[in-house]
């Protein structure tokens, strides 16, 4: 496999929020996706999530409480916690997570 440009990759996305799996590392699915500025329903997962920002912003809600991820920062999700996205989010966002069963 190639290096992949990341924030390439996310722009030609067709649309905001749609993600391209990059691969598998052992059972983690590592994905590439853009972020427009518009916020993103609640969600919660089983297993953990890891949340890295290569260039804008992450603004997210966390059990609650505001956070933002700037880039170049990680942040982890962890199992069953509930979290949105908030309005301002944009720019290039990795995630690495387990496939839901």
């Amino acid at each position: 496999m190639n290096a992949v440009d990341l924030a390439e990759t996310a722009a030609g996305l067709p649309e905001a929020w749609s993600s391209r799996r990059l691969g598998m590392v052992g059972a983690a699915c590592v994905k590439v996706l853009r972020m427009d500025e518009l916020p993103v329903e609640e969600e919660s997962h089983r297993t953990a999530e890891a949340l890295l920002v290569i260039d804008g912003r992450l603004e997210l809600e966390v059990d609650g409480m505001p956070v933002s991820v700037r880039a170049g920062e990680l942040f982890m999700v962890a199992a069953e916690t509930a979290h949105t996205v908030r309005p301002g989010s944009r720019g290039t966002l990795v995630i690495v997570e387990l496939p839901e069963e």
